[in-house]
């Protein structure tokens, strides 16, 4: 699987047999970094993701007082990875920067106080009104 950046100079190849856990995050912060009323991303094995490419990074503590950092294109400003210091071995990916409709859904939607009124989800999908990281 291959994630790229809307300029396509940063990008992250995920081998083919890594399967995300994916968490869809309402917080502020989210909000903000993706411009749509909540984040999804995909974490995976941190062996299993190559990054190539320039990147900046931009880290914040989180709301749960860990490190959060944001792999971005210096060019287009798309996020392409994120790393979060609770999880170490662990890469997240945006599931909008991967070009297939069929990446997997979220498990788990956290900062749900955060979470705009109008937004539903699947039953399937567990809540927490705080985050996991």
């Amino acid at each position: 699987m291959e994630a790229s950046c809307q300029c396509g100079r940063l990008q992250a190849q995920v081998a083919d047999e890594a399967r995300p856990f994916t968490i869809l995050c309402h917080c502020t912060d989210c909000q903000r970094r993706t411009g749509s009323p909540f984040g999804v991303i995909g974490y995976f094995p941190s062996d299993a993701v190559t990054i190539s490419g320039e990147a900046r990074e931009f880290c914040r503590d989180t709301y749960a007082g860990n490190r959060l950092t944001n792999g971005f294109c210096p060019s287009c400003g798309s996020t392409i990875y994120v790393l979060l210091s609770k999880n170490s071995d662990m890469i997240g990916v945006p599931a909008g920067a991967f070009t297939t409709p069929h990446f997997s859904p979220p498990v788990i939607s956290v900062w749900e106080q955060d979470r705009h009124d109008w937004v539903a989800l699947p039953e399937t999908v567990a809540r927490h009104e705080k985050g996991t990281d």
